[in-house]
């Protein structure tokens, strides 16, 4: 049946043609439907508009000021008068793109196409990529601002133009002084500077005029702050305060939003809302009152969002020659009505909070911002506006670019053009085609996929080749499985596609598999007879078996043999799926299904299970039992492959034989075991052992084993039935690759101590007949004249090889300072005292340390890790005696591990790291900010920041003492030592920083 009257696609029906995708192109079909490709002229410059600039990830900081400053028209005029690479020689080649070769020239290339570029916005990739700034992370805005000033003026100084030379000068600094006076004798003390913007606290004000008097407000300073006057030559009291002594046409003035939080360890942004006048009289506050220093409001820079670490920037620019205001968002510029800034949207969209106050009544001539984070005023005049015209090279660049733009548009207007074409062919095709696609009863048809059906009528994406290797069985034939995911079509159709699209082969009506369906009946029948048969198998198992008659299965195959045979039905079907995989060519990669025969053949099959590794029965008894011959014969119809074991079929010969043998090698290594033990009872005990520390009298000669030897001689003799017997004593491993001894007699008995043991010669001439002795390692002491014990001689055989023994401190020490993620202590100091960890033993113990006990007071044979797993003894003696060598490159050993005290804090670092990198980490450990931070380590001050922990000779397991100086209460305060302690970290790595 076709299917017509069906409301959506029938699943699994072939001659149900509903609901494929045709609905889109039956009847009319607007032209637009045809195309996925934009009106380019959307993209073009409206009329007296703005350019807009486009947002690289996190990048609309940098926007908001270039626009700014590209609304600063003698910024922009001096920028032009900068001579540029391209002005000199032949210019620029036609075939070549402009590639700017300073930030000067950057800036021009920049201002000249928002002056006079056809986009809508253009991408400011080069200037940002040639600062180096991170697109992806968002900076510090305020900062920002004040480094590319710094390296604006930088770079603008070695022209020889005056006016370009002293634009940045001109425009943006000014003066104060820092004027200290002395209450005892009148001195003034003046240090003056020069800025380029203020920076205003706005805690606790409501109006800017209240930020500036606060700024330039006078401070006494008295007891421990007291002044050291030049003249009386002694601590005064003083006042001190900032004069302002000339203003810069354009003032900018830093709103400090974002402080440093002292509780979180964070900066934080203050949603304090902030008045300000369109016209600000700068005279009240100015030492000298002979000039005109009337402001007007030129720019706002918007902060939206209520945290310092995100959010989006915006501008409110005013236009200098119209003096309307526009709203500056990246891509979009929208401009305000009636020449008025319009800052309530902005104030709206910042998200609310409790805590927060409503916002003040604002007069006329006067706004009010919780998110205004820079305000800009350009000095008032009564001179016309300047006008800035582009020069002629850099016209030349930008209408190159304009060109490239206008073949953009012509190009995708002509792609427009071309997909309507291709789109009305397609309908008239796809309506003829799809009346005449069910395929009429008695007449030819052909098998189609749905999904290469569904491709073919989806507008977005042109038809490959059609496929149908994916819905062939292994004869090669349509496999009545995929069925359902195939629709009927009739054969005139089915000529026009593989006519039109070629591909293959052609599924007809002989197309599918008569083999494939006998078969998929056969499994169909065995499914049906599967659950009489489990309850059949099921009563059988119950009838004792007598006699010769039955047959050995595996436990474990009986318990599942219901799901193996289940799963062995299937097979077929998914071993189908694996072969063919998806529709058109999808198929699933070697790699699955390589990794899913690796796990099939892990699964053992039915009664695989009392398979010895020799292929015969199985020793173990407990693992099979005996079932009838009837129901055996139920079994092998769902399993005829299965191994077969008679019941009166013997075990296999090698296994007895070698259970023998493993029975006689474990009574074997018992017997080591206890006599080995009963030689060297205190070598085993660990009593009795001498020290060359105070060397033994009774003897003057000792020898030297390494301690991974007894160790792993010691676990033998504890669990000998568990691990493998020690057969050498494996003294190279203390020798260099010359035989010569890699420790002093000085390090064996401090640092090195632990890697060796020391033997009595009576232990020695045991020990030699036990085991196999590669080298033979002796220390000889001899009396010095006078029986004088500190004037003894000790000499070792062999004798330390001074080379390698070099190298191996070298290569101890470089470990040492280059290591990675390692582990190192801090110890909060209370009252200049450190916590002895003598003073509480009990709390001491670190967690680890407490299982290593646990686990020496286990009842022998349980102490091993390894205890449930058999022969692994001589795996674990291979890699660990490799990591003993000591001319190898280790990684950092310790003797001893260290024991945390209360008060104490573990951190993860890096040689590479930096001090400054080091105590913000303490910082979120402790809540101590790092200005408040004393480091020290043994009685040595940390106080570089720029340096590494490796060069401070901060090495793992390094106890670092923390003193933390008295808070600072003046967030204000804070926030200053912050800038100063860390002004440029998200800068570093920039072209900002350096200039």
């Amino acid at each position: 049946q076709r299917g017509w009257f069906c409301r959506r696609n029938c699943r699994g029906n072939p001659n149900c043609l509903v609901g494929i995708g045709e609905h889109v192109w039956l009847g009319e079909i607007d032209e637009n439907s045809f195309h996925n490709i934009d009106d380019p002229n959307c993209e073009r410059r409206k009329k007296n508009a703005f350019v807009g600039l486009t947002n690289l990830g996190a990048t609309c900081y940098v926007n908001t000021f270039l626009q700014m400053w590209f609304l600063n028209l003698e910024l922009r005029q001096a920028l032009y008068l900068c001579p540029s690479s391209s002005m000199a020689g032949e210019g620029i080649p036609k075939d070549k793109d402009y590639e700017p070769q300073s930030i000067c020239e950057h800036l021009q290339y920049l201002f000249a196409l928002l002056q006079n570029s056809k986009r809508r916005y253009i991408d400011p990739s080069g200037f940002v990529k040639a600062l180096g700034l991170d697109t992806g992370q968002q900076q510090d805005a305020q900062e920002f601002s004040k480094l590319f000033m710094s390296l604006l003026e930088d770079t603008l100084s070695k022209q020889k133009n005056p006016d370009v030379r002293n634009i940045v000068q001109k425009q943006f600094c000014g003066e104060y002084a820092y004027v200290t006076v002395c209450n005892q004798c009148g001195r003034e003390s003046k240090l003056v500077s020069k800025f380029y913007e203020l920076e205003l606290n706005i805690q606790g004000h409501k109006q800017l005029t209240d930020c500036i008097t606060e700024f330039l407000k006078e401070e006494k300073l008295e007891g421990d702050n007291r002044y050291f006057c030049e003249t009386c030559q002694s601590k005064q009291n003083a006042t001190r305060k900032i004069r302002l002594l000339s203003l810069p046409c354009t003032l900018n003035l830093q709103l400090m939003r974002f402080v440093f939080d002292r509780q979180t360890g964070h900066k934080k942004k203050l949603n304090t809302y902030i008045g300000f006048s369109e016209l600000l009289d700068m005279e009240p506050f100015m030492e000298q009152k002979n000039g005109v220093y009337v402001y007007e409001l030129s720019a706002v820079l918007i902060h939206r969002g209520v945290s310092a670490y995100s959010g989006h920037y915006i501008a409110h620019v005013k236009d200098p020659q119209t003096g309307e205001w526009y709203k500056f968002n990246d891509e979009d510029i929208e401009k305000m009505e009636g020449k008025k800034l319009q800052l309530g949207i902005e104030e709206d969209l910042a998200e609310p909070s409790k805590s927060q106050t409503r916002k003040p009544k604002c007069g006329k001539g006067t706004h009010c911002s919780r998110n205004a984070y820079m305000l800009v005023y350009r000095l008032q005049t009564r001179e016309k506006s300047l006008t800035v015209e582009v020069p002629a090279f850099l016209q030349e660049l930008v209408e190159r670019d304009n060109s490239k733009f206008e073949e953009w548009c012509n190009e995708m207007a002509e792609m427009r053009k071309q997909s309507v074409a291709r789109g009305k062919i397609k309908h008239e095709e796809v309506k003829e085609l799809y009346k005449r696609l069910p395929a009429e009863a008695g007449s030819p048809y052909d098998f189609i996929s749905l999904e290469w059906l569904q491709k073919w009528l989806d507008e977005s994406t042109p038809p490959k080749p059609i496929d149908n290797t994916a819905c062939l069985c292994s004869h090669g034939k349509l496999h009545p499985d995929k069925i359902s995911i195939m629709k009927r079509i009739s054969e005139y159709v089915a000529d026009f596609f593989y006519r039109r699209y070629g591909g293959g082969p052609r599924l007809n009506v002989k197309a599918l598999c008569k083999d494939c369906v006998v078969e998929r009946c056969r499994i169909l029948r065995l499914k049906n007879r599967l659950n009489e048969d489990y309850k059949a198998v099921t009563n059988l198992l119950k009838i004792t078996v007598k006699g010769n008659d039955g047959f050995w299965v595996g436990k474990a195959s009986l318990r599942s043999w219901r799901q193996l045979a289940l799963e062995q039905l299937n097979e077929q079907d998914e071993d189908t799926e694996h072969s063919n995989g998806k529709m058109n060519g999808n198929t699933q990669s070697k790699d699955e299904s390589n990794e899913e025969k690796r796990e099939e053949e892990e699964e053992l099959n039915f009664n695989e299970d009392i398979v010895c590794p020799h292929g015969g029965l199985c020793i173990s008894e407990n693992e099979r039992r005996v079932i009838s011959k009837e129901a055996w014969e139920k079994l092998k119809q769902y399993f005829p492959k299965a191994p077969e074991f008679p019941n009166n079929k013997e075990c296999c010969s090698q296994c007895k034989i070698l259970e023998r043998e493993g029975e006689e090698n474990e009574a074997l290594h018992k017997m080591m075991a206890s006599e080995q033990k009963t030689s060297l009872q205190n070598l085993f005990h660990d009593k009795c052992r001498p020290c060359l520390g105070s060397w033994p009298q009774e003897t003057d000669e000792l020898y030297i084993v390494s301690q991974f030897f007894v160790e792993e001689w010691r676990k033998f003799v504890r669990r000998p039935t568990r691990c493998s017997p020690v057969s050498s004593v494996g003294n190279s491993a203390l020798l260099c690759p010359h035989g010569g001894l890699m420790f002093t007699y000085a390090s064996m008995t401090k640092e090195d101590s632990k890697l060796i043991a020391l033997i009595w010669p009576s232990e020695w001439e045991r020990i030699q007949k036990l085991f196999v002795v590669d080298h033979v390692i002796k220390i000889t002491r001899t009396p010095a004249p006078g029986a004088d014990p500190e004037g003894a001689l000790y000499t070792s055989e062999p004798q330390l090889c001074p080379e390698c023994r070099e190298g191996l401190l070298c290569q101890q020490q470089r470990d040492l300072r280059e290591y990675t993620q390692a582990t190192i202590y801090i110890h909060k100091v209370v009252d200049n005292k450190k916590v002895m960890k003598d003073a509480a033993p009990e709390l001491n113990v670190s967690s680890s340390e407490a299982e290593e006990e646990r686990e020496e007071n286990k009842p022998e044979g349980e102490q091993d890790p390894d205890f449930n797993q058999a022969n692994g003894g001589a795996k674990r003696q291979k890699i660990s005696h490799q990591s003993y060598i000591p001319y190898q490159k280790q990684g950092i050993r310790r003797s001893t591990r260290h024991r945390k005290v209360r008060g104490e804090k573990a951190l993860l670092v890096s040689a590479n790291q930096t001090l400054k990198e080091l105590k913000i980490q303490i910082m979120h450990a402790f809540s101590v900010a790092p200005f408040d931070q004393n480091l020290s380590i043994d009685g040595k001050m940390l106080s570089d920041d720029t340096a590494t922990l490796g060069s401070l000779g901060v090495i793992p397991e390094s106890v670092i003492l923390l003193k933390a100086d008295e808070p600072i209460a003046d967030y204000a305060a804070m926030d200053d030592v912050m800038q100063v302690c860390m002004p440029e970290e998200g800068f570093k790595g920039t072209g900002l920083l350096g200039h």
